[in-house]
Parts: structure tokens; sequence; C-alpha cells
């Protein structure tokens, strides 16, 4: 009887170890040892979730803040009557007689880039109006006034008469970079002073919605939504600067759908400039006609270079041919900064006046070579 007892009480005492040893030794998933600790389900969520809210990439109410009051609202009407004898008969009409046309009507927003009063918007917004009304943040409203369009941008600048006003500072937007936080804030739906946050998607980016020869896409793609409305507003860095004006969405429904545009600032800066000293944007030609290269035309032309511009062909007397410029050359590089895309070179060369020289970077069958070209007005 004494034997088995003393066995059960040694089993006792060996389990007793054994189980005491494992909380005091359990190894973690590095291979440190640690002591368990019993601790409430409620307390580790707590810390858990207080992890996820310090972990909050990005705080945008500063940029917010700074961006909304520089943003306005834009109601732009159509007073005078269409003529209907310019306009194409209806069948209705064929069988009733003319009818009345009705004035057109449209919203969007504008930046306010000078606290004089002048608001850069799109083309698009007012190019129709002979009445623009102006609601400032604070609910203000002034009669505004057209200083110049530029329909190959969709730009325009308007000027409201009023002084001490809040403006947006303009950012670099060459050095804006893809995967980028921006925010896009206008008036959508009417929907006044909006924002949206988003990235960028793309740069360069070329959507075929400007017509003519002359236009110039070279839109910042971003995915901040972006509705009916928001025509004319800004689109911001993260610091509150202003790096594009939000144009276009690229959508089945008219709505957003997850693809923004906009025209960037270093477009904006030189169209708003021209625009208040000569009423119109002053663009400077260099006579070619260009593409993207891609790896087929880069077969076809026998080089073993895709990024760059092809040049198609040459206006004779132009200003490529008179800097010797030849078809089949690829310009790689404007002014010190590499050109990838047709897009770009547009911008790039946009950027500057008749009279203005560039210096272009060009692959001649292998070769580089620089030219100094002196571009020319449309008309020259």
């Amino acid at each position: 009887m004494k034997q088995i007892t003393s066995m059960i009480l040694a089993g006792i005492i060996g389990g007793l170890i054994t189980l005491g040893g494992f909380y005091l030794i359990a190894p973690n998933s590095q291979g440190e040892t640690v002591k368990l600790v019993n601790q409430p389900v409620g307390q580790n969520y707590s810390r858990l979730a207080s992890d996820r809210v310090h972990a909050t990439p990005f705080d945008f109410t500063e940029a917010a803040e700074r961006t909304m009051p520089a943003v306005v609202h834009i109601t732009a009407k159509q007073n005078k009557k269409e003529d209907t004898e310019k306009r194409q008969q209806s069948p209705f009409e064929f069988f009733f007689g003319p009818m009345e046309s009705m004035p057109k009507q449209g919203t969007g927003s504008g930046v306010i880039i000078d606290e004089n009063g002048y608001i850069v918007t799109n083309n698009h917004v007012v190019d129709f109006a002979d009445e623009i009304t102006v609601t400032l943040y604070d609910q203000r409203k002034f009669k505004a006034t057209k200083v110049g369009t530029d329909p190959t941008t969709d730009l325009a600048l308007i000027k409201i008469e009023a002084e001490e006003l809040p403006i947006l500072t303009y950012g670099n937007s060459d050095d804006v970079k893809v995967g980028e936080w921006v925010l896009a804030v206008g008036n959508p739906f009417n929907l006044t002073s909006t924002v949206t946050a988003g990235i960028v998607s793309a740069k360069g980016r070329n959507i075929d919605i400007l017509e003519g020869r002359t236009a110039i896409e070279s839109f910042i793609q971003t995915d901040a939504a972006v509705n009916p409305g928001n025509s004319g507003g800004a689109l911001v860095d993260q610091n509150g600067n202003l790096i594009g004006i939000n144009t276009a969405i690229a959508s089945r429904t008219g709505s957003f759908s997850g693809y923004s545009f906009a025209v960037p600032t270093s477009i904006v800066m030189k169209v708003v400039e021209d625009l208040k000293e000569f009423g119109s944007a002053q663009r400077g030609f260099m006579g070619v006609s260009i593409q993207s290269m891609d790896s087929e035309l880069a077969d076809d032309l026998g080089v073993d270079i895709i990024e760059g511009v092809h040049i198609a062909d040459i206006e004779d007397g132009g200003a490529a041919d008179d800097a010797g410029m030849r078809i089949d050359d690829i310009v790689t590089e404007v002014n010190g900064r590499i050109v990838k895309t047709a897009p770009e070179l547009q911008e790039m060369v946009g950027r500057n006046r008749p009279g203005d020289e560039v210096e272009v970077t060009i692959n001649r069958k292998g070769t580089l070579k620089k030219l100094y070209i002196t571009l020319r007005g449309s008309d020259d």
C-alpha cells in the first residue's frame, strides 16, 4: 500500500514540474525564451486596433484646408440664342417649323492663382458662355470676364474684381512621381468644396479628347474620384501645392470609373502667362510629324532603341529642317530632360514661344547629336 501511494505522489509531483516548466520556458517564434502570460482577449484587440490607427500613412487635412478656400464654383450661361439658320434642321422641325433654341448652361470649378482675382479653369467650362458667375468658398458671388482661352490645352483664364483672395501655390508637375498621393478638389454635381484622394496612376497620358493637330495632351492620370463639375478644379500634392487642373474622366457612364486626367502645371503656368499678356496662347513649333517609339517601330527602323520619339516627317523650310533634323531621327531629350513619348515631346516644346531656342538630343542611326532649334509660330 505504501509503495502504491508513493508512486501516485511521485507521478503528481512529476506532472506539476513538467507543467510548470512548459509555462516558464516555452520558446516564441524567434527562438527566444519568454514567460507566457495569460492576457484577456479584449486587451489584445485594443492593442492591435491602436497599432492600426497609428499606422495610418497620411493625414490630408492640412492639404485640404489649404486648397478648399482657393477653389471656386463656376456657373456659365449662354444667353444669346443660337442662329437657327446655321443649325442643322431636325425631322421634328421639318414638319412643325423652327424651334426656339435653348440657351446653354453649365457648371464647373476654377482655381484662384492670383490674389487680385485671376482664376484658371477649363476652356470647355466657359468657352460657350457670355455670362460667368463665380462663387467663392466663403459664398461671395462675382461676375467674371474672360481674359483668354486656349482650346489646344483646354485651359481658360477668367477674372473677378476682388482683392486679397486666397491662392494656390504652383507645384512642380515634372517632379511628381507615379504612386504619389494627390487630392482632387472641386464641385462635382454642384456639391461645393468636395475633396477626394488617390494616387498618380500615370504621366504624359494622351487620350485624344482635344481636337486639332496642335492640341497638347500630356495629362497626369489619377484615380482620385473626379465627376462632372470637377472640371477646372485643383489637383494638389500632399502639401497642398497645385500640380494640375482636373479636366477629364474616362467613363462609359459619364461618371467616375477610376480614371481621371489633369493638365499638368508645367503647361498651366505657361498658358496662363500667355493669356494674361496676349489674350491667347503663344505656341512654338518644330515643324515635324512625330510618333512614339515601340519595339515594332524599332524593328522596322533597324535600331535598338524603343524609348523616344520618331521623326516621321519634316516640314520643308521649317524650324527642324533649318536646324538639320532628318526623317527617322529619334528625339531622346529636350533641354536636358529625357523624352520617352510623343505627348511628352509635345508638352516640352509647347512650354516655349515662337523665337525660343530649344536644345534637342537625337539618336541618328546609333549616333547621338545635339540640335539647336529656334521655334516658329503656326503661321511662320
